[in-house]
């Protein structure tokens, strides 16, 4: 994309979850459209976007049409069929662009990758059958973890393998969905990296995030996070560097457990990411925007942190909790506008800006 987008010009998202939500709602304050295409009806971000096509990602003429009316394409998840974006490509840009989606969208190939790079994982093995799997038991160990290598998030497509005798019974829970065998890392603490680069090979990294999860779903997420100044220097050199191999245009979320032997990535998300919503009341240009910059050609912003913030999650019943959070001088609040609360279910978020940076 060699030139800036022009103001009115407008963005066209796949998926209409509370990241389409969010960033529709950064496109308009920088004088952007949106349009969100989505197979669900009533989606979230289409309370606040320009446009909303609601269809299936099979249908080619809803795609066609939707792709002859935005300038540029990107995505709020990465699942999106390898069919239809064959479809988009060949009228729009995507940012990111496919390769990033690719790699994300199946677990053995993205834990390929990262080792490629020489950054270190968790041990894995691509796991087709139970011989292969009782194989990788012997060479990972227990405790282990079996994954499916598609669509799993939220701890989803996931199944903890406590013993080899368990192996069968796990492998049967995939439902034969290919799968992976990750083996378990000693950890301290669990940070991420939310990066930027933009069309012209510039990168902004904010700052690293700690993050805390119940039952599988990001809890909190709190900036500063405890790291070195030696770890906080390798965890943006080592997003840069993925950014950079993918030749990326947008932001990414790098996921890392922080060990004594140093750090090691768990997963990327080729999107802006639930662990760095803390950006929006830490830094005066937050992940969105900084995603909307990058796709419209536009500078980065520097993403220079002016508060540290505690980001906590809005899941299924705690939508109660709101009114009360709404008295605290101390919250702000971000929500979803999803009428049905579901045990599971995002909501929305609060952050609460615990003092200026230093």
């Amino acid at each position: 994309m060699p030139n800036p987008l022009p103001q009115g010009a407008t963005i066209g998202i796949l998926g209409g979850g509370q990241l389409g939500r969010m960033l529709s709602v950064a496109a308009a304050r920088l004088g952007f459209a949106c349009h969100i295409y989505e197979p669900g009806a009533n989606p979230p971000a289409g309370q606040v976007a320009a446009q909303v096509t609601t269809a299936p990602y099979e249908d080619a003429e809803a795609l066609k049409r939707f792709a002859e009316s935005v300038d540029v394409i990107t995505y709020e998840f990465e699942n999106v069929p390898t069919e239809a974006l064959d479809l988009l490509e060949g009228a729009r840009s995507i940012r990111p662009g496919r390769e990033a989606l690719r790699i994300s969208q199946d677990r053995l190939t993205e834990k390929t990758f990262l080792q490629a790079l020489g950054l270190k994982t968790a041990p894995f093995a691509d796991v087709p059958d139970l011989p292969s799997l009782e194989a990788a038991l012997k060479a990972i160990g227990t405790p282990a973890i079996l994954k499916s290598r598609r669509f799993g998030y939220d701890g989803k497509g996931q199944v903890r393998i406590k013993d080899p005798s368990e192996a069968a019974e796990a492998l049967a829970a995939m439902n034969g969905a290919p799968a992976i065998l990750e083996g378990f890392v000693d950890f301290s603490h669990e940070v991420s990296v939310i990066a930027a680069r933009g069309s012209h090979g510039d990168v902004a990294c904010f700052d690293p995030g700690e993050n805390v999860h119940r039952d599988g779903i990001l809890h909190t997420t709190t900036v500063p996070a405890r790291l070195s100044p030696s770890q906080r220097t390798d965890a943006v050199l080592l997003a840069a560097n993925i950014l950079n191999a993918l030749e990326y245009i947008g932001v990414l979320g790098v996921e890392l457990f922080v060990t004594p032997q140093g750090l090691i990535v768990n997963e990327i998300a080729p999107r802006v990411h639930n662990s760095g919503h803390w950006t929006q009341n830490g830094c005066a240009v937050d992940q969105f925007e900084q995603h909307i910059r990058a796709i419209a050609g536009w500078p980065l912003g520097d993403g220079s942190r002016h508060s540290n913030v505690v980001m906590e999650n809005l899941i299924g019943a705690d939508i109660e909790r709101v009114v009360g959070l709404a008295t605290r001088p101390d919250v702000s609040l971000h929500l979803y506008g999803k009428t049905e609360a579901k045990p599971g279910r995002k909501m929305g978020h609060f952050n609460v800006v615990t003092g200026p940076a230093r």
